[in-house]
Parts: C-alpha cells; sequence; structure tokens
C-alpha cells in the first residue's frame, strides 16, 4: 500500500491512499463495501450527465456541498477501515519541500486532531435521520434531507475509522512504515512554483536538481521563519501528480484541497491585515488625545 503525504502548503498536508491491492477479498473480487462504493460512483457520474434537468441540478448542488467538505475528511476516507489487516506501507513525500523528520509528527496528527469530530458528527448525522421519515413519505419528492444526512454519516464513518487505521499503523509494534522521499514529487512541486501553467509545466524540461533547491529554499525565506504560511500546490498540479502516479481520483482531492487552504490563508491574511489597520487607528487616536 502506498500513502501519499503531499503538503498543499508549509503548515497544511493532504494524505492520499492508493490501496487499489488491498480493495480484493480472498476470492480476488471487490470488497462489498468497496462494490457499494463504486455503484454510487457509477450513479452519481450518470446523473451528472444525464438529460434530466432534476438529476442534472440536483448533482450540481451535491458537489458544491461535496467540495465544501474539509480535505482532511475525503483525505482521510481513502485509508482502509480499522477492522482491516494492517500491510507494509510505503510513505511518500517530496523530501525538498517536506522535511522527512517532521513526517511521523504530521502522520499522527493527521491520525489524531479529528477523531472525536468526526466520532460527534457521524452520532448527530444518525440520530437527525429518522426525522427526515416524513418527507420521504411525500409522493414524487425524494427524501433529499435524509440522503443527505446518510451521506454525511458515512462520510464521517469513514473518516474516523481512516483515522483509527493510520493510528494503528502509526502505532503497529512491526515496522511496517517505510519512508520514501520522492524525487518524482520534488520536481512536480518544484515545476508548479516555477511555471505559471500546466502548459508551460508540460512543454518544459524538468527542474534540474538544483532548481528545485533553490525552489526549496526560497520557499522557506518566505515563511519568515515559519510565522507565515506559504502555499506550495497550485490548482493544476492536481493533474499532473495524479497523472504522474496513474491515480485519477487523486486529481480531485488535490485540487480540493489547494482551493479550501489558499481560501484559508486569504482569510488569515486578510484578517491580519485587519488588525493591522485597527491596532494603527488606535495608536492615531491615542497619540491624538495626548497631543490635546
Amino acid at each position: 500500500m502506498r500513502l501519499f503525504l503531499l503538503p498543499i502548503s508549509t503548515r497544511r498536508t493532504l494524505v492520499y491512499c492508493d490501496r487499489v491491492a488491498t480493495q480484493v477479498n480472498a476470492s480476488g473480487k471487490l470488497s462489498y463495501h468497496d462494490r457499494i462504493v463504486n455503484k454510487a460512483n457509477e450513479t452519481w457520474a450518470s446523473w451528472e450527465n444525464s438529460p434530466n434537468k432534476y438529476k442534472k441540478k440536483l448533482t450540481d448542488y451535491g458537489n458544491v456541498i461535496f467540495n465544501r467538505i474539509s480535505y482532511e475528511e475525503w483525505g482521510l476516507k481513502t485509508l482502509p477501515s480499522s477492522t482491516a489487516d494492517l500491510t507494509p506501507t510505503e510513505i511518500l513525500f517530496p523530501g525538498r519541500f517536506l522535511d522527512q523528520k517532521k513526517v511521523p509528527d504530521i502522520l499522527r496528527k493527521l491520525a489524531t486532531e479529528r477523531q472525536g469530530l468526526h466520532k460527534q458528527r457521524f452520532w448527530g448525522s444518525l440520530i437527525g435521520l429518522p426525522f427526515t421519515i416524513p418527507v420521504g413519505l411525500l409522493p414524487v419528492i425524494p427524501n433529499i434531507p435524509g440522503l443527505y444526512l446518510g451521506f454525511r454519516a458515512w462520510s464521517h464513518f469513514k473518516a474516523l475509522y481512516g483515522s483509527k487505521y493510520l493510528e494503528a499503523l502509526i502505532n503497529s509494534k512491526e515496522p511496517l512504515i517505510t519512508m520514501s522521499p520522492s524525487k518524482a514529487l520534488d520536481d512536480l512541486y518544484a515545476a508548479g512554483l516555477i511555471h505559471p501553467s500546466r502548459e508551460h509545466s508540460r512543454q518544459a524540461s524538468l527542474p534540474s536538481e538544483n532548481e528545485s533547491q533553490q525552489v526549496a529554499d526560497l520557499i522557506t525565506r518566505q515563511t519568515n521563519n515559519n510565522a507565515s504560511d506559504v502555499m506550495l500546490l497550485k490548482r493544476w498540479n492536481g493533474k499532473l501528480l495524479a497523472e504522474q502516479f496513474n491515480l485519477p481520483g487523486m486529481e480531485l482531492e488535490i485540487e480540493r484541497a489547494v482551493e479550501q487552504v489558499q481560501k484559508n490563508i486569504d482569510a488569515e491574511s486578510a484578517a491580519l491585515d485587519e488588525k493591522e489597520k485597527n491596532n494603527t487607528t488606535i495608536v492615531k487616536h491615542t497619540l491624538s488625545d495626548e497631543k490635546k
């Protein structure tokens, strides 16, 4: 099994699990859970392309809601459940942009910090489900609130047990984790920071080791000794990374994470600017009062 640690910014990291080989059972067939998930994905995709306006509008609204779900939750859902057998796992990450010494702490944080949240919201969604039954009794109209709460209950359940699996993997007495700094990831991260678009990046040659290191050093300086959070990926990077590792599902997860992290950084920056503006105003008023 491969586990990707993809730093979206210098402070925020996406976890993505490639577990194709673990999805089949002893008979060589997909597990019952994965068959259900695949069927749901196929149905949703068919609805997105359906000529039926109602189905199309429903999936449009659904995708808006999906994009509001935190990228951390989506990442944890790619992991197996804690009831699955622990397997040797390769941890891939861009070594120039993520210090290997920090990887164990990042893994532990990803595994533990959201368990309480997902447990609480799983039960909250489950408790709310019976209250949507009257809507389901109405003719023609589907039980949208019930479908939403059912999905959120399942989503929080998957994220909770994905985090428990990761925690069990970290705490395993057997050495199951192998750290693998990836040159391919380093190259793609550096190229994404050098070039303005996906097209430019495709046409250009890969950065040299010296160029990649220069980009990494520049990012380190921009953080001002970790005082600032700096973006490491752009939205268009997602497709290139997904293509490199032949993981189509990775593209959407990266794009979603980049959008959310960029929005958070912009909000934090705006709040800091507003605070500095207010402080300046207070100082001016204080000096004015003293002169009087």
